[in-house]
């Protein structure tokens, strides 16, 4: 399925799937973009909705830009799309890959979102950014020092970034949601992902074999499967 693509404001977008009454805004991860491979599985799941996809910074068609993917801006622009999203269709549902998943849970509060579909969510970002300074042995001291800090994983720890995560629990989630993660997933350990689970009465799907990046032959089955089983008739 072929997306049109248009503007939100400043943000690159994409819409996908015949007119509907429903949408679902897709928030994609880390190195990836509005035309992430999961969103094509889940127009495919999903005839009778549309999906709503978009840029983060430094992502897609914005990479270039000066804008940087940071917590605070990534939620202001996801708020922008469901803005947009509210104001076009009846029912908004929610897809987010990874990190886009932990954007949501700061941005979707006090929203009507039907139904949350996560895929290896990133739901505590604050524990993961503790794991990532531990593998590289970067102090709390030495980032409030230096600011910002680049990792050979590729991601750069930011000292403001740290501050925001850290004044940002995640305490609410009412909206029913699916979570599929994959057991092998080094960045999202198990217990991290069953507690979110056991706390916000979400249903967990576990992938043996699989890890935080879906993308082999048998991961993207697995996610088909998932995306077929759960979707709205």
């Amino acid at each position: 399925m072929n997306p049109q693509f248009f503007q939100i404001g400043h943000i690159p977008a994409a819409l996908w799937g015949p007119p509907s009454e429903r949408v679902i805004v897709t928030v994609h991860g880390a190195q990836s973009s509005k035309t992430d491979i999961t969103f094509h599985h889940l127009a495919e799941a999903f005839p009778h909705c549309q999906l709503l996809s978009f840029d983060l910074p430094e992502h897609g068609d914005r990479k270039n830009e000066s804008i940087l993917c940071k917590p605070p801006i990534c939620v202001q622009e996801l708020t922008a799309v469901l803005d947009y999203a509210e104001n076009h269709w009846n029912k908004v549902g929610l897809f987010a890959v990874s990190m886009g998943a932990y954007f949501s849970l700061l941005a979707c509060p006090g929203r009507n979102i039907f139904h949350a579909w996560f895929l290896s969510p990133v739901v505590d970002m604050e524990r993961l950014t503790h794991d990532i300074m531990s593998w590289y042995q970067i102090s709390e001291t030495r980032l409030k020092t230096e600011k910002a800090i680049p990792t050979p994983m590729g991601q750069t720890l930011y000292w403001d970034d740290y501050c925001y995560i850290r004044s940002h629990p995640i305490e609410y989630w009412p909206f029913p949601t699916g979570i599929l993660w994959g057991a092998g997933d080094t960045l999202v350990a198990r217990y991290t992902i069953a507690a979110f689970a056991k706390r916000f009465h979400g249903r967990l799907r576990i992938v043996e074999g699989a890890g935080h990046w879906f993308h082999t032959p048998e991961e993207m089955k697995a996610l088909s499967c998932w995306l077929r089983e759960t979707a709205f008739g």
